[in-house]
């Protein structure tokens, strides 16, 4: 059991990584981006029903007040990496792109007008994909297209994901002329043998070119993205690979868990599982990065996501303000999300919406001038009574009992009672603390929490169904 942070118990909680617990908690378990989880999403919520909560938004009540964020996917890739199990087209052919900005801009001005109420914007993300696969005449025009339907607000997050393999100084220039204040830059390994392994070949002179040109451009934060447990990763080439991002001094860092499933993810298929790490190496990866991280200054937010201390991410959690939603941790809780693209997922009110994941039936439904939504929920009160119980213990690592019983009018003790006893079981191996008033997630569950929050999902009863999702660590 080894003790993960230096900051002081007014600042951040310390991290505990206890390889026990661990290895006896890393089930297969959702990454709670919503709540219910997309995979309990149904056809029967369509188009008509995204539009119904559009228009609802306006009304007295239904969100007049709240602000909105945006999401743009772009699904184009210039080569496949193997990890990958993103909803992505691999094309050299720029063609298809200028099409797809054709119809995003017409389920925008669809969207548009179906939405009542102030289209005060917060929050933009440009994912994939590749974003910056786009021409810069296309960038330009979309932008103009979001500009045109929404209000940009002037201190507004917006950011982009951006592969350093195709983007100049040029390109850096023209994001921040178009608004963009912060980037994602994709590394995943910066060793030669573990890139040519996963067909991502990256050097660490352009990746940092890349990142000098946005804080010459004056972007407020650069996110670098790593991944644990890749092919032919070893303790000494990734702690390297942990020493050059260090160097580079991102704002935000996340590392995400390497998930091997060819079956669900066909570029996996070309990935030789002789040289993944073991799953004791794989471990040691984990544990490698959060010291490294730690000991240079960042702040464990949850999940995968490192920030440091005077980052937003990491003021929001200390403040009670943070948020977990389809594009990571955030600090627009009071957002209603507009997502436009293949697959994308909007969540306005109570209502949850996912678009169709090909290009083909994307096009058909915009050429119908019918919203091109694929499946949704709208939730239940059960489901926004647990949905915000999830919000804290993602987030915040801690829930006031009292807090939700005054908001939704239950007995926890009562409703939660079945809940409770395996939180218990929970508690007596040192995860967690149950008292009267609180549930606390200790300093060696902080790591676990998508296993703590797994007791509260309704829809996770059947022991079978957890072989879906990916393993938590």
């Amino acid at each position: 059991m080894i003790t993960m942070n230096t900051h002081t118990p007014d600042s951040f909680q310390a991290i505990v990584f206890d390889t026990d617990l661990i290895r006896r908690f890393d089930i297969h378990g959702p990454r709670y981006t919503s709540y219910p989880t997309a995979d309990r999403f149904v056809e029967a919520c369509d188009g008509d029903i995204y539009a119904d909560w559009l228009q609802r938004r306006g009304l007295r009540g239904g969100g007049a007040g709240r602000p909105l964020s945006l999401y743009v996917h772009i699904p184009f890739c210039n080569t496949v990496c193997y990890y990958c199990a993103c909803n992505k087209i691999v094309t050299k052919d720029h063609g298809r792109s200028a099409r797809y900005v054709d119809y995003l801009d017409k389920e925008m001005s669809m969207q548009a007008a179906a939405l009542s109420g102030p289209r005060n914007v917060v929050q933009l993300h440009l994912g994939g994909g590749t974003p910056t696969f786009l021409a810069h005449d296309e960038l330009r025009r979309l932008m103009a297209n979001i500009r045109r339907h929404f209000q940009l607000l002037p201190h507004g997050e917006f950011s982009i994901e951006v592969d350093p393999r195709n983007v100049g100084d040029d390109t850096v220039a023209l994001l921040a002329e178009l608004g963009f204040n912060r980037m994602s830059v994709g590394v995943q390994d910066f060793d030669p043998a573990v890139q040519a392994a996963v067909n991502r070949m990256q050097s660490f002179e352009e990746t940092a070119g890349v990142i000098a040109a946005a804080r010459r451009h004056r972007f407020r934060s650069i996110n670098v993205d790593l991944i644990y447990g890749l092919p032919r990763q070893n303790i000494l080439n990734f702690d390297q690979t942990l020493t050059r991002v260090i160097a580079l001094s991102p704002e935000r860092v996340s590392l995400y868990n390497y998930a091997h499933l060819p079956a669900l993810a066909k570029p996996q298929r070309r990935i030789d599982e002789r040289e993944l790490p073991s799953p004791e190496l794989k471990l040691q990866l984990f544990q490698e990065a959060i010291a490294r991280l730690e000991a240079a200054g960042y702040v464990y937010i949850g999940m995968d996501h490192f920030a440091k201390p005077d980052d937003e991410l990491a003021i929001a959690q200390r403040q009670g303000r943070l948020h977990r939603n389809f594009q990571g941790y955030s600090i627009h809780a009071d957002a209603d999300l507009m997502a436009f693209g293949v697959s994308a997922i909007s969540n306005v009110g109570a209502c949850y919406s996912q678009n169709h994941k090909t290009l083909d039936d994307y096009y058909d439904a915009l050429d119908r001038n019918e919203l091109p939504v694929m499946r949704g929920i709208e939730l239940t009160p059960d489901d926004l009574l647990r949905r915000a119980i999830i919000q804290a213990l993602m987030c915040h690592f801690k829930l006031s009992i009292e807090s939700i019983e005054i908001a939704h009018l239950i007995d926890f003790k009562r409703y939660f009672a079945a809940e409770l006893d395996t939180l218990r079981d929970m508690a007596a191996c040192g995860l967690l603390d149950i008292d009267a008033q609180w549930i606390s997630v200790r300093p060696q569950g902080r790591l676990l929490v998508r296993a703590i929050a797994m007791v509260f999902d309704r829809y996770l009863r059947q022991e079978q169904e957890r072989k879906r999702y990916s393993r938590i660590i």
